[in-house]
């Protein structure tokens, strides 16, 4: 009897073992499933990084394995656009608004916190004077941080703060933003030497930086703009190495709970200045001084997208975070010098002034070295291929198939509404995106875009998800078709060709610009306040 009773014990005993580790590892599961199902959201926003300067995009210079790994290791997404400008590009991802709308973007000056290194103003007087000219916030409006930090999720904000060029603590607050750390001003973040930056409302010193100008220098690349730049007098401290110091933290910080790190990098936005150029490029034969340095800042934008997925991992928590790589616009040149590459964009054997209609600019034409449209016609600041077309990378290890690639349709106006998916956040979202967040998943649908429309200084542009596209130079009397699939350089106008179809896009881009196509020319569409500097006093 004894012994009957020992193995029952024995029996018990390990079935109670069993269920429990079972228990547990059902525990860990439903803990697991619902992290993945509700995932940490990193937002990496560059800086005027034209789509060809990535390894996997074709560039043939400057070596970009992290990045090249997130695309290896997530979706690339071939078909993304974005605005063909900084502040339109920051308030269409922070609104998931397009910017050809009658109401366009209530946009402030820029450098008004230089004022206050030169004594002429303080914080509190800017913030009021910004305040008191922008129209007040509705309350049903809904933002990006805002989706995320109702959604519960610790938000913050790191770098270029919010869409410019002037913002104050006021609306990086009303956005969404629990935690934020930068420039809240446009202008200054043209400098990497900040003398100071804001901290969640307070303004922060940065011990060593002592130009009001945060260490701008001129271009283009001539004798004394290049000493400039080389003096490190006043230049003690690297933006973006606070930025990523901060960045790191909070990921850290923030490990055991939901978290949306938006990180508006200034890299590689100009005027060049890097504290020491990389050794890829210091024997670089192929590059004059002034390029190793612009080179270096795209690659430390890879560095630095390499520290952060290592801190993931580092944390074990790289499966459940979801990766979002983009930028702003297309490419811009902060490297012109005589005789290589010039600004204003000219025909560098002719002389002859790009005008993007008759000439448009190319890379070979203009003698840019690293070709940093990837071969596309245009430039920041231009409706063309080269201005809104933006690399796009999304990596979630838990969800995403490696190695995928999405030729869907999407504009920067749709991360809002992807977010509040991610997030599951429960309000309806009102804006001019549409999720594609079945589309990370590899769930194929026809939910999408029919088109989707960008301003620009010349006018606004359509692009369609069978590719074909109408541009406008509004000031020319100029409508360009396209059908991209065959021509991304935009070289053959097919508007004589296909009359119907110009006319039908016509049709459908003055619906989209609300009834006037002027909505769509940036210096009407967005709206560039004139703040009377008498109102801050």
């Amino acid at each position: 009897m004894m012994y009957i009773a020992n193995i029952w014990k024995k029996y018990t005993t390990a079935l109670v073992v069993f269920i429990g580790s079972f228990y547990g590892l059902a525990q860990e599961y439903k803990s697991s499933a619902a992290t993945v199902q509700k995932p940490n959201i990193i937002l990496i926003y560059t800086d005027d990084l034209g789509i060809g300067l990535l390894g996997h995009e074709g560039q043939k210079i400057i070596k970009t394995p992290h990045i090249d790994q997130l695309a290896k290791e997530g979706v690339r997404f071939t078909n993304a656009y974005s605005n063909m400008l900084c502040a339109p590009a920051r308030a269409s991802l922070i609104t998931g608004l397009h910017d050809s709308h009658e109401q366009g973007f209530e946009i402030t000056p820029g450098a008004l916190y230089k004022k206050i290194s030169t004594g002429e103003y303080n914080q509190s007087q800017i913030e009021k004077l910004v305040n008191s000219n922008l129209t007040p916030i509705p309350e049903n409006q809904i933002f990006l941080g805002q989706v995320a930090q109702e959604a519960g999720y610790q938000t913050a904000q790191i770098g270029k703060l919010e869409w410019g060029f002037s913002t104050t603590d006021h609306q990086m607050k009303r956005h969404g933003w629990e935690y934020y750390y930068g420039y809240l001003d446009h202008v200054r973040a043209h400098g990497f030497y900040p003398p100071f930056l804001f901290e969640e409302g307070k303004l922060v010193n940065i011990e060593g930086n002592t130009l009001a100008n945060c260490g701008k220098s001129g271009e283009p690349e001539i004798p004394e703009n290049s000493k400039e730049r080389k003096s490190m007098e006043g230049k003690v401290q690297y933006s973006q190495d606070l930025f990523m110091d901060k960045a790191l933290n909070f990921i850290s910080t923030n490990k055991e709970e939901p978290f949306f790190l938006y990180f508006p990098t200034q890299l590689p936005h100009g005027p060049v200045a890097i504290p020491k150029v990389h050794q890829d490029f210091v024997h670089d034969d192929r590059l004059t001084p002034i390029e190793k340095e612009y080179a270096s800042m795209v690659k430390m934008l890879d560095d630095n997208v390499g520290q952060i997925v290592q801190k993931l991992k580092e944390l074990k928590i790289d499966d459940e975070t979801l990766i979002i790589f983009t930028a702003d616009n297309g490419h811009e040149i902060y490297y012109a010098q005589e005789g290589r590459v010039e600004k204003p964009y000219a025909n560098i054997k002719t002389g002859k002034r790009f005008d993007d209609v008759e000439h448009k600019y190319y890379s070979h034409l203009s003698g840019d070295v690293f070709d940093g449209n990837g071969g596309r016609a245009g430039m920041k600041r231009s409706n063309l291929q080269g201005g809104i077309q933006v690399p796009l990378i999304v990596r979630w290890p838990a969800k995403i198939e490696a190695g995928s690639t999405s030729h869907k349709l999407v504009a920067n106006y749709d991360l809002l509404a992807t977010i509040a998916e991610l997030t599951g956040f429960s309000k309806p979202v009102d804006t001019d995106g549409i999720s594609f967040y079945k589309e990370l998943l590899g769930e194929n649908t026809e939910e999408g875009h029919e088109f989707v429309v960008y301003s620009s200084y010349t006018g606004p542009t359509l692009v369609t998800k069978e590719g074909w596209k109408i541009r406008t130079d509004l000031d020319k009397e100029v409508f360009e078709l396209f059908f991209l699939p065959d021509d991304f350089k935009e070289a053959n106008d097919l508007s004589e060709k296909h009359p119907q179809k110009l006319q039908e896009l016509k049709d459908q881009l003055l619906t989209a610009c609300e009834g006037d196509f002027r909505n769509g020319h940036f210096s009407n569409g967005g709206s560039i306040l004139k703040v009377s500097t008498k109102a801050g006093k």
